[in-house]
């Protein structure tokens, strides 16, 4: 009997199932690894990221606490449902198309924040120069796009008021639309492992009970994401390059829709930038496939404010949910269609990844200054 069980796993397919069951089991892992980051993360600073999102702030530290409260939160989704239900509150004030405009700072923040989780995700490669070189540069490329278009979109918004004024005519078309609720696939799949790991260490008595469980996702996230990578290259290195190649990456259009398609189902523009790093650090994607795919991400993400927003029935909380749906496809429109600047978000993740791999302890810093520290001080500062 073990030695037909032996048999069939030294054989071609019996090794194949073996190893496939393996990578869904590791997924899982990494999914739940990014789940108790984010608990984590809100559980350590949800209060704070509220209380800084309801001081009514300028359009500059609105942007900048937009960053750090979703770097704090983990979720440009949740940050921008905030500010939806805190417009529907009259936080903003009582003037629809003043709130909105008001608000969408605090927007455009929150799409520069959420591309922290790829940004951790890809340390998990560090250890290897060549995977981590492919990892970081694809997690980084989100983040020199937001602010790109932060750079060229808040002063037009400042300025001509482009972004809100569109998002108002868009929900003023839209008022009354009856509501509805989707819940993620994933997070019913991976919510209970994580509530699991949550209540273990919230019952262990321990007042920062969130930086134990972040300490022990960070760990998972690493030791997922190496066997991971090992396996993924091991049994369908050539064979997922080309169907990824001929079909879903083929077009930039595909990779796009794509990246749409998969953070509208599971409802987290994190997940979805994420569960591409390790296939980007075992080389089946590259970063010029991945960037239209974050781009997708970008727009899918805007979805769940949307559908928080439908729940009021008014103009101005739709209008914030329009504002983030918005700022989104300016920003490719912008940037995406002429190459030469298309390239600009490319080029300066390769410059930096080049940096980082000289010096490890830069990506470290990287996080730590662009998503907390700077946000921080220049709220304190500007205020």
């Amino acid at each position: 009997m073990e030695s037909k069980a032996a048999d069939t796993y030294n054989s071609p397919q019996g090794e194949t199932i073996f190893k496939t069951l393996a990578i869904i089991a590791i997924l899982y892992l990494f999914l739940v690894s990014i789940g108790m980051i984010g608990s984590a993360f809100k559980g350590m600073g949800k209060g704070f990221a509220v209380q800084l999102i309801q001081s009514n702030a300028g359009p500059l530290i609105g942007l900048f606490i937009g960053i750090l409260a979703t770097s704090l939160i983990q979720s440009s989704s949740t940050t921008t449902s905030l500010v939806v239900g805190l417009v529907a509150a009259g936080t903003f004030g009582d003037d629809p198309r003043i709130a909105v405009a008001a608000a969408t700072p605090y927007i455009m923040g929150a799409n520069i924040g959420t591309s922290i989780t790829n940004t951790i995700v890809s340390l998990g490669h560090i250890v290897n120069k060549n995977e981590f070189r492919r990892a970081f540069s694809a997690s980084i490329v989100h983040d020199f796009f937001n602010v790109i278009s932060v750079l060229v979109l808040l002063p037009l918004e400042m300025s001509f008021g482009i972004i809100s004024k569109s998002a108002s005519w868009l929900a003023e078309l839209l008022v009354g639309t009856e509501t509805f609720t989707f819940n993620s696939p994933l997070k019913m799949i991976t919510d209970p492992a994580v509530s699991w790991v949550q209540n273990l260490f919230k019952q262990q008595e321990i007042i920062n009970y969130n930086w134990l469980l972040l300490i022990a996702a960070l760990l998972l996230l690493f030791l997922s994401l190496r066997f991971l990578t090992k396996l993924i290259r091991s049994l369908v290195m050539q064979r997922l390059e080309a169907f990824f190649d001929s079909h879903i990456f083929k077009t930039a259009g595909r990779a796009m829709l794509f990246g749409v398609f998969i953070t509208i189902l599971v409802q987290s523009s994190s997940i979805t930038t994420s569960l591409v790093i390790p296939l980007a650090g075992a080389g089946i994607l590259h970063l010029r496939q991945i960037f239209p795919y974050t781009l997708g991400a970008n727009i899918g993400t805007t979805v769940t404010a949307l559908l928080a927003s439908l729940v009021s029935g008014t103009i101005a909380p739709l209008s914030v949910a329009f504002a983030h749906l918005m700022f989104n496809i300016y920003g490719i429109a912008l940037i995406w269609p002429i190459e030469k600047i298309r390239m600009i978000p490319i080029n300066l993740s390769i410059w930096f990844t080049e940096i980082a791999i000289k010096n490890r302890i830069f990506p470290l810093l990287y996080i730590l200054v662009v998503f907390f520290i700077i946000p921080l001080s220049l709220i304190l500062f500007m205020r």
